[in-house]
């Protein structure tokens, strides 16, 4: 009997290596005409991707990278000057000019429009009559904001005639100066601008303060804390994730802001550099003065700058983003 049972189980042995020698040589041979055709397929429709990749984000990154390395005026030959654009750039007091307002601006709009953005959504959770209709009014500025029609109506109000002017005039407060005009003011303007295009972080804060489960402002009810108190230990604690996500959103499209600066300074970042975006810096660089060796290390230094940002948001985020799973 052991002898039977030892022989089946060679047996056994010997089909099971027999299988997996078969198996490794079956995945060693070509794929079924069928196989063959559907993965012929997909990379014909990946293809409009791929060329898309290649011809227009990868391809012009790397020429601009090595456009950064040359002195290149558009019209003749790239011609090669190592790190020298970079060295220009440490002693440009136009480019510390826009650094400056660049980071003035990221610093202090993103975290206005955050807030305001929050507060709006906070009104709208309320259940308004008609909310759908507010919720679209509200997010219309975000849809215009960034347009050449809005920066110039934008300079409108703040001009000297404008619709600023004259509602100050109408209280009291004389003022004959255009805001655009005046260095002091001249960066405001455009703050006040990005807060004005809340709609975006709105809704998205909206849709975060729907998933916070009502049981929780029940029980804090319950142990007699305030609307104060609710909003600082629950609201606020349950939506640090969606704070962060629209932190790093309007950080990074801060950076790169443009189309204001450019339409509200006439393309100068005046005055006095104090709309000097460092966009509108490139720009000037590079398509007024056929700088574009200079304008490419600008455009990777800007890069740089955002990766750095980026990197130290996500960093402090362990820090005071709270998850469910924590």
């Amino acid at each position: 009997m052991s002898s039977t049972s030892t022989k089946l189980k060679e047996r056994t042995e010997i089909k099971t290596r027999q299988r997996a020698g078969h198996g490794a040589k079956s995945g060693q041979q070509s794929h079924t005409p069928l196989e063959k055709k559907e993965n012929i397929a997909g990379y014909v429709f990946l293809l409009p991707w791929f060329v898309g990749l290649i011809v227009f984000m990868a391809g012009p990154v790397l020429s601009s990278l090595y456009l950064s390395f040359t002195n290149f005026n558009l019209i003749g030959a790239p011609q090669w000057t190592g790190i020298q654009n970079y060295i220009t750039m440490l002693h440009d007091p136009n480019w510390w000019a826009a650094v400056r307002v660049t980071l003035i601006y990221v610093v202090v709009s993103v975290p206005l429009k955050i807030i305001f953005a929050l507060l709006i959504a906070m009104l709208l959770k309320q259940g308004l009559y008609g909310l759908g209709l507010f919720r679209a009014v509200y997010y219309v500025p975000s849809l215009l904001g960034g347009s050449v029609a809005i920066a110039l109506l934008w300079r409108e109000l703040f001009d000297t005639n404008g619709v600023v002017n004259q509602a100050l005039n109408a209280i009291g407060i004389h003022i004959t100066t255009s805001w655009i005009s005046n260095p002091h003011y001249a960066l405001a303007t455009l703050i006040i601008l990005s807060i004005w295009q809340f709609g975006s972080p709105m809704l998205i804060f909206l849709a975060g303060l729907k998933q916070i489960p009502p049981e929780y402002y029940e029980a804090a009810a319950t142990d007699g804390a305030n609307a104060f108190r609710k909003f600082f230990t629950i609201t606020v604690p349950m939506i640090t994730p969606i704070i962060f996500f629209n932190m790093v959103l309007q950080m990074v499209g801060a950076f790169q802001a443009f189309t204001p600066a450019y339409v509200v300074s006439d393309g100068t970042g005046g005055p006095l550099n104090t709309t000097l975006f460092y966009t509108l810096y490139i720009y000037q660089e590079g398509f007024g003065l056929l700088h574009m060796g200079y304008a490419s290390a600008m455009a990777w230094g800007l890069l740089v700058a955002i990766a750095v940002f980026t990197s130290l948001a996500f960093l402090s985020s362990r820090y005071w983003v709270f998850y469910q799973d924590r």
